[in-house]
């Protein structure tokens, strides 16, 4: 009996997940990636460290998903973070838990990552055929039958795989082909927009502070219908961690994290103001002792000095400019309100969001192939018969951490065990 004949679109994770496992499982197997060789974005992703995966159990990773964290939850399952890391270092590549839950191998290099996958397709007998980028999905009377490359090459199989990955970093050859091939057949596409995206801030306290990094703060989104700024604030978001400042705004994890909701929310025309808590652990009658103490430890240093107990040094300047106390101020001439209002620029210092920026600089994809029209079982199309998805390609995004990488992963795993059974 022939093998059944399987084409996946796509070396990225998803892409080289679901070939092998589609092969290991009986399928001849096709893999066709535009760029010069697979893995090339799995190859910056960490900054180069590879956060594979998180330690959190399917219950708690799926809340960290905004977008189609139910639908890939009986994937996570079927190919689970356990099996991720069983399948890494069964092929040399142990991986180490480091802060967060957030998983990465030993030697926290991507290359080992794709070269053990590289290897891996090639053992399972995956033929791999590098700068053939698919121009158009083939489907008759209903169901995929193989692909059409941009030389006008034709490939039959009797299912198809796509996993081209997003619209971020389009360098690396994620630039969004598969949701014009999605669409071509049928399928919705959810608007694409970014994800895990820097944010651009208002005026110059971004770059005066570029390349600060502040650890352990508290930030909260709040939103306005009124862009002149005098309607009410609404909360929309918060996230506790690090965050670090650009020349043109904010990055850092806890900006990526809370990115998609002021993405979101700046398509909606609404005002975005940015509040940092520089000081979450303490409330505010503690912190207010603690600036009473600083005083009087030494009450005629000067405020800027005083300051360098409580703040990083390039930021106090920024602090005093807003509260606009002088630097050279003695600290026991600060009045009450001077230290009310330190009180409260300490637990509540702003930044007006005025854009974020653009999709090629996001880490990951928002929108995608609207999951209502795949089986998360199987990652069948529920509009083309044959035809698969994996990974970015689908309306599913996630925190940073390490989920988005362990949803390619797993819908990888199970579309090319899918594809392979039929």
């Amino acid at each position: 009996m022939p093998k059944r004949q399987v084409i996946v679109v796509g070396g990225g994770p998803a892409g080289m997940m679901a070939a092998g496992e589609s092969a290991g499982t009986g399928a001849e197997v096709l893999l066709l990636e535009k760029m010069d060789r697979p893995g090339v974005k799995l190859r910056i992703t960490g900054q180069g460290r590879c956060n594979l995966t998180n330690v959190d159990p399917v219950r708690e990773a799926i809340k960290h998903f905004p977008a189609g964290g139910h639908f890939v939850r009986p994937a996570l399952y079927s190919f689970s973070n356990d099996a991720l890391r069983a399948f890494f270092a069964e092929r040399g590549v142990p991986s180490e838990v480091q802060r967060g839950g957030r998983v990465f191998p030993v030697s926290e290099d991507a290359r080992d990552v794709v070269a053990a996958l590289v290897r891996w397709i090639d053992e399972q007998g995956v033929t791999l055929r590098n700068q053939s980028s698919v121009r158009e999905l083939m489907v008759e009377a209903g169901r995929a039958t193989g692909v059409r490359v941009a030389d006008g090459r034709v490939y039959r199989a009797d299912a198809t795989v796509l996993a081209t990955g997003g619209a971020s970093y389009p360098a690396t050859g994620s630039s969004g082909d598969g949701y014009r091939l999605a669409e071509s057949v049928g399928h919705t596409i959810v608007p694409v927009r970014p994800a895990l995206v820097p944010l651009e801030t208002a005026g110059d306290v971004a770059q005066r502070l570029e390349g600060l990094s502040l650890r352990n703060v508290n930030v909260s989104v709040w939103a306005s219908d009124d862009r002149g700024g005098k309607g009410d604030l609404r909360k929309e978001g918060e996230a506790f961690g690090e965050m670090l400042f650009t020349g043109f705004g904010v990055s850092g994890p806890i900006i990526l994290t809370l990115s998609r909701q002021v993405v979101d929310a700046l398509r909606l025309g609404l005002r975005i103001v940015l509040s940092i808590d520089l000081k979450p652990a303490l409330d505010h009658p503690t912190l207010d002792a603690r600036i009473l103490r600083d005083i009087d430890a030494s009450p005629k240093r000067h405020v800027r000095n005083m300051l360098a107990e409580l703040l990083p040094s390039s930021l106090i300047p920024v602090c005093l400019k807003q509260l606009q106390i002088p630097a050279h101020q003695p600290a026991h001439g600060i009045t009450a309100d001077q230290r009310q209002r330190l009180r409260l620029w300490l637990k509540d210092f702003r930044l007006l969001v005025t854009d974020h920026r653009p999709l090629k600089e996001a880490i990951v994809t928002a929108g995608g192939v609207d999951t209502a029209e795949v089986d998360p079982h199987t990652m069948a199309s529920r509009v083309i018969e044959g035809l698969y998805f994996a990974g970015e390609v689908l309306d599913v995004d996630a925190e940073t951490g390490g989920y988005n990488l362990q949803a390619a992963f797993s819908t990888g795993w199970v579309a090319g065990r899918s594809a392979a059974n039929g």
